[in-house]
């Protein structure tokens, strides 16, 4: 398979991707205007960029920075960095149509993390112990609500670092961390996740779990941290996929209360445990029964019973960056999309060579569960390899609920494209292809018996495919109307088609 190679892009850390969305005129702004961390921030942000499934009006648009902060003086706070797909590409030096090849090549190029000195860690700058008279993450940290009724403060994008107590390999993902006291965060895990089954194996030798939390760093860490099996089996250092994007190892430095590494550019660090037998409700600290915002564009129920984080220590950068997102933004569409789109990429390329043209994970469909793959039937024998591609895609990403499946001639990033085809090359009973019974994601509130009756268990789906593909022998009666191919520039200077 053909490799694809990012142009030369200078970014290493988060302050040098700002740098550089800096030198475009519709990727960045800033406001020196207080802004209220307990919902007005993501307020703001929801009609300026937020995009996604995210409640209308709202709209794609540039990464945002909140220069004053109320109750925070020494602190920004950034929304939205990756709530772009053109954004992410630029950061990444590739077309936005390739990402996804990108993150499959650099997979299986793949550099492992090497550590540094304490001493070269600008992550370790400041450090706030927890033994420190007065300590308080609440006062340190502007962890912001997303809403009124959010359980508490939450931070959104942090990067959680730990490791197998049995084996030492270590993994890193996102997870909803909900500011509880002074000292301590509560983690959700969506089950099966791999930091959840280090917890658990600590848990039941009755240990607790160092963990860390970095927030603010390279958009290659928060992208690379989302993938998932098969891609990333169980004890694969998904930072090892950052180094491979960059073409050079991620840099990390031992904690100063935990053992437990950080990544070492990090803007803010939080280090603590994950505390054996010992869980909290969500919401005990304003009683709403809500958690916050998430993907599908739902607010969340706070759970009964989650763990915690008993923070030992919190160290930064000076004058640090909190960066933030609004849980079903297209900042989440492209974190969880892009890895999708490479994972299958990768399977199905192996599977049926050079059919599936490439794939997309739309906004629409949060990143998660839905995918568009684009094939090119080459003869009648590629009859039906359509609906194994999909098939494949399912294998590839468990959490995914429909594929659409088009042909070459189809926009797979247009979804008004993708709805065309839907119209003119579907017909229901014989283009749908439904798989009940399968285990899918719990935040699908649709996923539940109260809504379908052939549903056993909340999380339980029936999974579709739908074939808008025309079949191979009729490809001549489907042929979209051909235009000339002119020069638009004659008529509109510095016109780009």
């Amino acid at each position: 398979m053909s490799k694809t190679l990012p142009r030369n892009v200078d970014v290493h850390d988060l302050r040098s991707a700002l740098a550089l969305l800096q030198t475009y005129d519709d990727e960045y702004i800033e406001t020196n205007e207080p802004v209220d961390p307990e919902a007005e921030l993501s307020g703001v942000y929801r009609y300026v960029g937020a995009g996604g499934t995210v409640q209308r009006p709202t709209r794609v648009g540039p990464a945002m920075m909140f220069n004053k902060v109320k109750g925070y003086p020494d602190v920004r706070v950034l929304i939205g960095l990756l709530a772009s797909r053109q954004r992410v590409a630029r950061m990444f030096g590739v077309p936005k149509e390739k990402l996804g090849f990108l993150l499959r090549d650099s997979v299986d190029n793949a550099i492992a993390p090497v550590v540094i000195p304490r001493e070269q860690a600008a992550c370790q700058e400041v450090v706030h112990l927890a033994t420190d008279p007065g300590f308080d993450l609440r006062t340190l940290l502007p962890a912001p609500k997303n809403t009124p009724e959010d359980a508490g403060p939450y931070f959104t994008l942090g990067m959680c670092y730990a490791a197998d107590p049995e084996t030492g390999e270590h993994d890193v993902t996102i997870h909803r961390l909900c500011v509880q006291s002074k000292d301590e965060i509560s983690m959700y895990f969506v089950p099966g996740r791999h930091l959840d089954q280090f917890r658990i194996k600590a848990e039941q030798a009755g240990k607790a779990l160092p963990i860390t939390i970095s927030i603010g760093v390279d958009p290659a860490i928060e992208i690379g941290a989302c993938f998932e099996p098969p891609t990333t089996p169980l004890g694969f250092d998904e930072l090892s996929i950052a180094g491979g994007l960059r073409g050079r190892a991620v840099e990390l430095v031992e904690g100063v209360a935990v053992g437990a590494r950080a990544i070492a550019n990090a803007e803010i660090v939080i280090e603590g445990e994950l505390m054996p037998n010992y869980r909290v409700r969500e919401d005990q600290n304003t009683n709403t029964g809500k958690a916050m915002p998430e993907f599908p564009g739902y607010t969340g129920e706070a759970k009964m019973e989650v763990p915690v984080i008993k923070v030992k220590a919190i160290t930064h950068r000076r004058d640090p960056i909190l960066q933030t997102c609004i849980g079903p933004s297209d900042e989440h569409t492209n974190m969880a999309g892009i890895p999708t789109e490479a994972s299958i990429l990768q399977l199905v390329e192996r599977a049926l060579p050079g059919f599936v043209q490439n794939v997309h994970c739309p906004s629409p469909g949060t990143g998660k569960y839905v995918a568009v793959l684009q094939v090119k039937k080459r003869s009648g024998q590629d009859e039906g390899r359509q609906r194994q591609a999909a098939l494949l895609a399912f294998a590839a990403f468990s959490e995914l609920k429909h594929v659409f499946l088009v042909d070459e001639d189809v926009d797979l990033f247009d979804m008004n494209d993708v709805v065309w085809a839907m119209t003119t090359r579907y017909q229901g009973d014989v283009s749908t292809v439904f798989i009940p019974g399968v285990r899918c994601h719990p935040l699908d509130p649709s996923q539940d018996p109260a809504f379908s009756p052939s549903i056993r268990d909340h999380g339980i789906t029936c999974k579709a495919i739908f074939d808008c593909t025309v079949p191979y022998k009729l490809k001549a009666n489907f042929q979209r109307s051909q235009f000339m191919d002119v020069d638009v520039s004659r008529f509109i200077p510095g016109f780009i088609k």
